[in-house]
């Protein structure tokens, strides 16, 4: 059965995805404090911005937690 180990070498690639979202939070999350300490003044515009790419970087590690997911049950029970 090597097929199955293909698919859970698949599903541990998919996990990544949130290793790079982590990663990619926190990167934004420093810029968006550091452009606060510059200027406090634009905070409404750096708060939504930040949020909006927040949004989009976690429904990437739930596209990739959902994919895993699915490679194992459903393409592992087909092998």
């Amino acid at each position: 059965m090597p097929v199955l180990g293909l698919i859970a070498i698949g599903a541990g690639l998919y996990g990544l995805a949130a290793c790079g979202v982590g990663i990619g939070m926190g990167i934004s999350t420093a810029h968006a404090v550091d452009a606060l300490a510059r200027q406090p003044e634009a905070s409404g515009k750096i708060n939504s911005t930040l949020m909006i790419g927040m949004i989009m970087m976690e429904t990437v590690a739930i596209y990739g937690l959902l994919v895993s997911i699915l490679s194992i049950f459903i393409l592992g029970g087909r092998v």
